[in-house]
Formats: structure tokens, sequence, C-alpha cells
């Protein structure tokens, strides 16, 4: 099974992109590295005697892989073209998950979309720290005059 999953991986390399490199993994399977493009495929033997278990993901900084983003499983006697088919659709959905969805900046749809009056959610607090909330702005101040006042009135220098 190893040597029919090796020449496969190595078919399905020359398919898929022009620069890659074949490895096997330690648990018997077969690894397809692109680098050029920052995703890998893997075939390992799947439960099935002619199954194959077919995984990608992506190629983070510094050249160590992400977990798999997505997997399937197909039997090994899938033509060539038609395992490039599959691997390219799953790769296409490892690179769809891998983009932030920002929202639109118009109105947005779906669950971008926010209530009328309150801010965007940016992962910190909008309020700073340390402010106080406008309303309390002047109480402080206020209390101190208070207090002031009241010292002036009892002492008598206040006509009243």
């Amino acid at each position: 099974m190893s040597v029919q999953l090796r020449e496969r991986a190595g078919e399905l390399a020359a398919h898929l992109w022009r620069e890659h490199t074949v490895y096997r993994e330690r648990s018997g399977g077969v690894v397809i590295r692109g680098e050029h493009v920052r995703r890998w495929i893997s075939l390992a033997p799947a439960g099935g005697r002619d199954e194959i278990l077919v995984r990608a993901g992506r190629i983070l900084e510094g050249g160590t892989t992400a977990p798999a983003r997505s997997e399937v499983v197909v039997p090994l006697s899938m033509g060539t073209a038609a395992l490039a088919t599959a691997c390219r659709r799953l790769l296409a959905e490892a690179a769809a998950d891998a983009t932030p969805r920002v929202p639109r900046p118009d109105k947005g749809a779906g669950r971008f979309r926010r209530r009328a009056g309150r801010p965007a959610k940016t992962g910190r607090s909008t309020r700073r720290r340390g402010r106080c909330p406008r309303r309390l702005r002047w109480l402080v101040p206020g209390c101190v005059a208070g207090v002031v006042v009241f010292q002036l009135h009892r002492l008598g220098l206040l006509a009243g």
C-alpha cells in the first residue's frame, strides 16, 4: 500500500504544482508540500482496503505546518486527474478558511451587520481606561466646590 501511495503522490504532485516536495510521514502516509503556494496535501491509508485519506492544510511562517483544514476519503483506484480535482477542492477550502473575514465598509450584511448606535467591536474596549464617563466628568469638581461653599458659609464669610 505504501508503494502505491508513494507512486500516486508523485503523479499527483506533478499535476498540482510545478515546484513540490514529496516525503513519507512517520505514520506511513505521504505528504506533498507546495512551498510557493504555502499549502500541503497528505495521503494516508484509510480504514478501507482501497481507500486513502486526503487532507489539506497551510504552511505557516517558518515552514511549520498548520493542522489540516479539510479532509476526505477517496478510493485509491481513482484516476490521477480526478484525485487532483478533489485535492484542488480541499486546497480551496483550506485557503478560504485561512483568509480573515472582514466586514464590508458599507452597511454590511448577514452576521457582520451592526446594530444602530453601537460601535463596531474591534477586539478592545472603545472606552479608554482611566477616563470617567461623560456624565460623571463634573461630579468631583462640583463636590469640591460644594465643600468649599459650605466651609465659607459656616465661617460666616458668605452673607446669607
